[in-house]
């Protein structure tokens, strides 16, 4: 399994986010360096965005294309696109990080 999953969900219509793009980034000497990318299958999830093993200790930022997502689906949306930093302390074996999404709002949290 990825060091990180993600699993995007559309809470106004009760399903999953299909072709949302997402990207993740690693803060590394003072600067944003992308370390992988990839788009939600029909489940919302996103399968490969980091090799299997475990995650560093760092702060990494992942980026959901929202606004692309939302103009493709026909659905006037306020956000542009979602950014979600979050800080590793201890070297994990997985991290979960899932985005509930609707036109004008949205929630994360670390999942498991």
């Amino acid at each position: 399994m990825s060091a990180l999953t993600t699993h995007v969900l559309d809470t106004s219509r009760g399903a999953p986010a299909r072709d949302m793009d997402v990207a993740i980034h690693a803060w590394q000497d003072g600067v944003w360096s992308q370390i992988g990318a990839g788009r939600t299958d029909a489940d919302g999830r996103v399968a490969g965005l980091l090799p299997d093993g475990s995650m560093a200790p760092g702060t990494y930022r992942l980026t959901f294309a929202t606004g692309e997502w939302f103009a493709a689906e026909r659905v006037e949306g306020f956000y542009p696109e979602v950014t979600v930093i979050f800080a590793i302390h201890d070297r994990m074996t997985h991290c979960h990080v899932p985005l509930l999404i609707s036109p004008y709002g949205y929630s994360t949290y670390r999942g498991s």
